[in-house]
């Protein structure tokens, strides 16, 4: 035969067979050890996969209640501040009693956006978007009683007309001794 020729009807000079016809046990043909099931390593997977999710969700959870109970810090140095700035109508006073009104305000128009990256299926997040909701508005309290210690909210109708004569100021003082 020559080199390079093939010889007509005998067919291919080489082939592959995908079929296994070998004599060494495959990894099928092998029985599983007692107390060992595929079927249970897929359902550890699961298991783990399940857990996973869980420890991910308390994750949230706990970070969603970090972010709702965060104006509470915010209201106890802006009472601080507003206590430092005194009773008296001045620039640092003022600044002080709006910065007080426009952060609870920006925040409640966010609320949506704060809690967005802890939304989950398995989180609940009424409960401290209530809370989020119930600080700030505190701190709105706060900012608008601060208003009326510095006299600024319209409260008496001489505020509203220029006619009428503003009520008289009536000063208390309390303790010490009474003289007559």
């Amino acid at each position: 035969m020559d080199k390079g020729k093939a010889v007509m009807g005998t067919g291919r000079r080489w082939a592959v067979e995908f079929s296994d016809q070998s004599t060494v046990p495959s990894s099928r043909d092998i029985l599983d050890p007692p107390g060992f099931s595929r079927a249970s390593q897929e359902q550890d997977d699961s298991a783990n996969s399940r857990q996973k999710k869980d420890a991910e969700a308390n994750w949230k959870l706990q970070k969603a209640w970090e972010v709702a109970q965060s104006p509470f810090k915010t209201l106890m140095m802006m009472g601080f501040m507003m206590w430092m700035a005194g009773n008296t109508v001045h620039l640092f006073s003022i600044g002080i009693t709006f910065s007080a009104l426009w952060q609870p305000i920006s925040a409640l128009q966010s609320v949506g956006k704060i809690f967005e990256p802890f939304k989950d299926n398995k989180v609940e997040l009424l409960m401290p978007k209530l809370v989020f909701l119930a600080l700030n508005l505190g701190g709105l309290a706060l900012g608008v009683w601060k208003l009326n210690t510095l006299g600024l909210l319209p409260t008496h109708a001489s505020d509203w007309v220029s006619s009428l004569p503003p009520p008289q100021e009536v000063e208390h003082s309390g303790g010490g001794f009474v003289f007559h």
